[in-house]
């Protein structure tokens, strides 16, 4: 199985920021690509920040210019830096992973896989 563990959420006041780090371990062998995804209340989840494993990074309007991605491909680590945090950003942050497990016969196959969520709120 995968396991996906996010950590680093809180509460802070706007203007603040915070760090959140998520690891991915278990049976991947192989990670594509590693992101941060939120859900406010009442919304769909929405994309934040992806990186791929070459480096490529991708990041909403929303948060362009206040957070940064970074991943650690040996760790299987991804850290979301967030500056100059808005009520806006107030969510439930969730860490994804796309890559490969193995399946019978010496095959993979490639899944997404989620962590949990950690609460970020912000306030006014």
């Amino acid at each position: 199985q995968v396991q996906v563990v996010e950590s680093g959420g809180g509460s802070v006041q706007a203007g603040g920021s915070l760090r959140l780090s998520c690891t991915a371990s278990g049976s991947i062998f192989s990670i594509n690509a590693m992101g941060w995804y939120r859900q406010g209340p009442g919304k769909q989840r929405e994309l934040v920040a992806t990186v791929t494993s070459g480096g490529s990074v991708n990041y909403a309007d929303s948060v362009k210019g206040r957070f940064t991605i970074s991943r650690d491909n040996i760790k299987n680590t991804v850290h979301l830096q967030m500056n100059s945090l808005k009520p806006e950003d107030t969510a439930v942050y969730y860490c994804q992973v796309e890559g490969q497990t193995y399946s019978t016969g010496g095959n993979y196959y490639t899944g997404n896989y989620w962590g949990q969520g950690t609460q970020v709120t912000v306030s006014s």
